[in-house]
Order: C-alpha cells, then sequence, then structure tokens
C-alpha cells in the first residue's frame, strides 16, 4: 500500500467522522432551538414585562410618597422652630420665677434675723435693771 493511498482512506475516515458529528450537533441544535431555549428566551421576556411594570409603579409611588414626606418635614421643621421659641420663653419664665424666689427667700431671712434682733433687744430691755428707767420716762 502506498503513502498516498492511506493518506487517502485516512482523510475518507475522517471526513465520515465529521459528517457524522455535524448531524449529531444538528439533532442537539435543533431540540435545544425547539424546546429549552424557547422556554428560556419567553420566561426571560415575561420576567423583564413585569420588572417594567414593577419599576413604573415604584416611581409613581415614590414620586407621590416623595412629595408627601417633602411636606411633613417642612410642617416638622416649622413646629421644631415654634417649639424652640416656646422653650426659650419657659427657660426666661423659669429664670425670673427662680430669681424672685432667690429675692423672697433672702428677704424673708432678712425680715426673720431682724424680728429675731428686735426680740433680743425687746428681751434685753425688759431683763435691764430697773434704774434705767427713769431715765428712758426722763426722755419720754
Amino acid at each position: 500500500m502506498s503513502i498516498a493511498l492511506f493518506a487517502n482512506v485516512l482523510t475518507i475516515i475522517l471526513c465520515v467522522a465529521v459528517l457524522v458529528q455535524s448531524m449529531r450537533m444538528m439533532r442537539s441544535l435543533r431540540a435545544v432551538k425547539e424546546g429549552a431555549l424557547t422556554d428560556v428566551v419567553k420566561a426571560l421576556d415575561h420576567a423583564t414585562v413585569q420588572a417594567r411594570s414593577v419599576l413604573s409603579d415604584m416611581k409613581a409611588t415614590l414620586g407621590t410618597d416623595c412629595a408627601r414626606h417633602a411636606r411633613l418635614v417642612e410642617q416638622a421643621r416649622d413646629l421644631r422652630d415654634e417649639l424652640s421659641d416656646m422653650i426659650g420663653i419657659a427657660d426666661s419664665a423659669c429664670e425670673r420665677i427662680v430669681s424672685a424666689v432667690s429675692l423672697a427667700n433672702a428677704l424673708r431671712v432678712a425680715g426673720e434675723e431682724a424680728a429675731e434682733q428686735l426680740h433680743a433687744e425687746a428681751t434685753d430691755a425688759a431683763d435691764a435693771p430697773i434704774d434705767t428707767l427713769p431715765a428712758t420716762r426722763e426722755a419720754a
């Protein structure tokens, strides 16, 4: 057998193997085209439609809710400012009350001390010897 004849037979065998593999691949591609791939594409298309629907709903919801929340936040800021003013007024009133109470306590203590001093002087005058009384009468 010559080398050329051997090479031709080997080429024929390889070509037949390529034809067999091509036929098997065509059958597999046809099965994928008719079956699973089509289902996958349909499922992806359906999921995409649903995702678009959900996104449009979310945009609408966020558009209305965000505007409503912005109004609420603005109202809350106004209330915060009013409460800050009220707290300032209450603080100043509290300081005035504390000052008045401190002054009243100081006056009360001073009054009690003066009363005690007058009482002590009156007691000392009552306990004084009688010979000091005529001088008091002369002064009267």
